[in-house]
Parts: structure tokens; sequence; C-alpha cells
């Protein structure tokens, strides 16, 4: 899966648009909240996602996909990690922590910002 791929998937999201808030680095919201970093778009994409609600919960990830899932700085102690494309994780599960991500993002912002 190439980094465009993984914009293009991020953004199908109903809502979903991108912003650049911080210089070189893109992500991709929903309301007012980003369910996906996608960084300055180096040799090696990656993209960092919610994948649980609780720290414990997201290291399954780090367990099963030691070189590709990390912890993300400053955000990973709330379940967030980078995962790595073109590695182990299968596109497929890439794109599942991504819809996952979008989820539990939407669930939490006001109704009034829900997509509808």
């Amino acid at each position: 899966m190439t980094r465009d791929e993984l914009v293009a998937h991020c953004l199908g999201k109903p809502g979903a648009w991108q912003d650049t808030p911080w210089e070189g680095d893109v992500v991709v919201k929903v309301g007012p909240k980003i369910f996906a970093f996608l960084g300055g778009g180096g040799q090696q994409p990656s993209v960092g996602v919610k994948c649980a609600p609780t720290r414990e919960a997201a290291d399954e990830w780090i367990a099963r996909f030691p070189g590709d899932a990390a912890v993300m700085p400053y955000i990973g102690r709330s379940g967030w990690n980078t995962l790595r494309v073109g590695g182990a994780i299968p596109d497929e599960e890439i794109l599942e922590a991504v819809d996952e991500s979008y989820r539990w993002v939407v669930s939490k912002l006001p109704k009034k910002d829900r997509p509808r």
C-alpha cells in the first residue's frame, strides 16, 4: 500500500478532512479531532492511530508486530500506536486499524460534530 492509498482511505471516511497543523505533518480529522497521523511522507509510510482505549490493550499490536508497531510519542499512553506500512503488518489490518481509530474518535465527539 502506498502513502497516497492510505491517505485516500482515510479521506474516504464520512466527514474526514486533511490538515497540516504542524509543518510537514499531515493528519486526517473528523470534526475537530485527529484520527490518523500521517507524518511528513518519508520513504517508509506509517500511520498513527488509536488502537485501543487503554495502553495495555494497544500493546497487543506491539507484541504481535514488534518491528512495525510502536507507541506514539506524547499520546501513546492513551492507546495510540504508529503502524509501519510495507512491513509485517498486512495492509488489510492497517486499514482496519484506521477504521477503528475513526470509530473511536467519532464515538467521543459531541453529537453535533458527528458526521451524518
